[in-house]
């Protein structure tokens, strides 16, 4: 039995389910919005909920269409510039990097539509009561996915197909198993499986071996030699929301309204991990016959694995509003939204390959065919409050609060036998997940009635307040995360009915620790009690990411 796969390891291990199954991660990802729209809305840092008359604003507070005494169409082109630094994370004090020492950028630049929508106002000539309704169809963008990272480095001491050939070893899977036609079809997770048959991993004895690492007298195995690794990730998509929205306006005074949403969400997730041996003669692997002679050799050279995946999904909402006016220029919005209950499908696709060279140096591939599933969820009720006050036809300064409880995210299921699994998914939301706050504030001077100088600010926090852990079997209570969003912009408004809005936002991501595979190697304290190696950490990244917008609105007022 080889020395960092021992039966010890075993209580520290995290059975594997399918990679592609639902997530509590999922759920909370496609609940949340961040809210863009018309270039105004965008540039006064989307504080829409008591200003109202864009139709940006329609998303935020229904009643903001009823602010409007005219009729508007508008049209918002963007560009999404997002720039990643990669860099490894020393896990020792002295600052050492054994791995993924260099610092790579990548940008990825998206093109997008963020609004596109049209408002009729029908003005029913009356001083009191109703004075005018407004109907209309709006589409606005209200969440961004676009990330391209990338890191590389050397590593000698910890393999990804190491931990790969760990983890299969744990969970126990037969050679038989994992090599037949129809593994990917009986509940094995399918990176073993795409592994085993590209030739990562070998058994040897009743464990498994990867083509990285080389087994020693003792029968201990770890890394042969040093291992150029890259890894890399593209994340893109985006969610819409498709209003029809009709607002009423009461004497001036209360202004109401109501959206019957439709939520499109689109989103992929692609990575891959590379090894090549910096020197392949390190990597000898000898072929032997049933008596123990040595009848063929090769020399690990390269591999690759790719994982692939993407979903779409349709939410169906409600969305109420109310904006009052309780003297000239002061105004308080209320919004409550209802839960919304989503459907999602699901595919995903993984492939490996890995070379040998030598005498007998071959090269296997294996590639899984197309997994698909559909599920759904109800993301929580979201509330929003807001105050505004207008100078005149000079400015105006707004500011919004905005909560929802993300702990209240519940998978749903109509078949019996994944109800278990979903309950499960549901207490891990419970436990992981609460209340996320939403703070914008926008301000608007007016110089002539021609030109308008903008800007604005968002800070929200993030849903998450405890994560798993593993090793002490509980949830560890977490610290508030937050993004913040900074936004500037100018308008212009013609004499006529033509205006046009540019708007350019910055959002500070926060900083994310990741490691691409999990430390493995194990030995034990001074009681005799599993704990990792330090000697031999997995490799851990931080990645920064820094994401620029920029939008365009062209309209016309009649």
């Amino acid at each position: 039995m080889i020395m960092k796969k021992t039966a010890l390891t075993v209580l520290l291990a995290v059975f594997a389910s399918s990679l592609y199954a639902q997530t509590a991660y999922d759920a909370l990802m496609l609940s949340e919005n961040s809210y863009e729209g018309t270039a105004r809305s965008v540039a006064m840092g989307n504080a829409f909920t008591a200003l109202g008359g864009d139709l940006g604003a329609v998303t935020i507070n229904p009643a903001g269409s009823a602010m409007a005494s005219y009729s508007q169409i508008t049209v918002t082109p963007g560009i999404t510039i997002s720039s990643t630094i990669a860099q490894g994370v020393s896990p020792y004090e002295n600052g050492d990097l054994p791995y993924f020492q260099r610092k790579m950028k990548s940008d990825l630049t998206k093109f997008n539509l963020p609004n596109i929508g049209f408002s009729i106002h029908f003005d029913t000539g009356r001083n009191y009561g109703v004075k005018g309704w407004n109907l209309g169809f709006i589409v606005n963008r209200t969440a961004d996915y676009n990330q391209d990272v990338y890191a590389n480095g050397r590593n000698s001491t910890t393999s990804f197909i190491g931990k790969m050939a760990y983890d299969a070893s744990i969970d126990g899977y037969y050679p038989e198993e994992l090599g037949s036609d129809d593994a990917y079809d009986i509940g094995i997770p399918w990176k073993y499986v795409t592994g085993f048959q590209s030739a990562m991993f070998d058994p040897f004895d009743d464990i498994y071996v990867a083509a990285t690492e080389k087994v020693f007298d003792d029968k201990t195995a770890f890394v042969a030699g040093e291992l150029d690794q890259t890894y890399g990730r593209r994340i893109s998509g985006n969610k819409y929301e498709y209003i029809i929205n009709a607002g009423l306006n009461i004497s001036d005074f209360i202004f109401v309204g109501m959206n019957l949403g439709l939520n499109s969400m689109s989103y992929s997730y692609s990575e891959y991990f590379k090894e090549r041996a910096v020197n392949p003669d390190d990597f000898l692997i000898e072929y032997k016959d049933e008596n123990g002679d040595v009848v063929s050799t090769s020399y690990f050279n390269q591999m690759k694995y790719k994982s692939g995946y993407s979903l779409s999904g349709t939410g169906y909402f409600a969305k109420f509003g109310i904006i009052v006016n309780p003297v000239k220029g002061l105004r308080f919005g209320i919004t409550l939204q209802t839960p919304t209950r989503t459907q999602i499908d699901e595919r995903w696709e993984d492939e490996g390959e890995t070379d040998f060279v030598g005498p007998d140096g071959k090269s296997y591939s294996a590639l899984s065919p197309y997994g698909e599933n559909s599920w759904t969820f109800t993301s929580p009720l979201k509330a929003g409050f807001g105050a505004a006050f207008t100078f005149g036809q000079v400015g105006s300064v707004s500011a919004d609060y905005e909560l929802s409880n993300y702990g209240n995210i519940r998978y749903r299921s109509s078949d019996y036998t994944d109800r278990d699994i979903l309950e499960d998914i549901n207490e891990d939301i419970r436990n992981s997940y609460g209340v996320s706050h939403n703070i914008r504030a926008g301000i608007e001077i007016k110089p002539t009635p021609a030109f308008a100088v903008r800007a604005g600010y968002n800070m929200k926090s993030s849903a998450q307040k405890a994560i798993w852990d593993s090793f002490s079997g509980e949830y560890l209570k977490m610290n508030k995360v937050f993004t913040h969003k900074a936004s500037v912009g100018l308008g212009y408004s013609s004499k006529g009915s033509f205006f046009a809005d540019l708007a350019l936002t910055r959002t500070f991501i926060p900083r994310e620790y990741f490691m691409p595979y999990d430390d493995y190697v194990f030995t034990a304290d001074k009681n005799g009690e599993p704990m990792i190696d330090p000697n031999y950490y997995a490799p851990e990244l931080l990645i920064k990411t820094a994401q620029w917008k920029a939008v365009l609105t062209l309209g016309f007022r009649f």
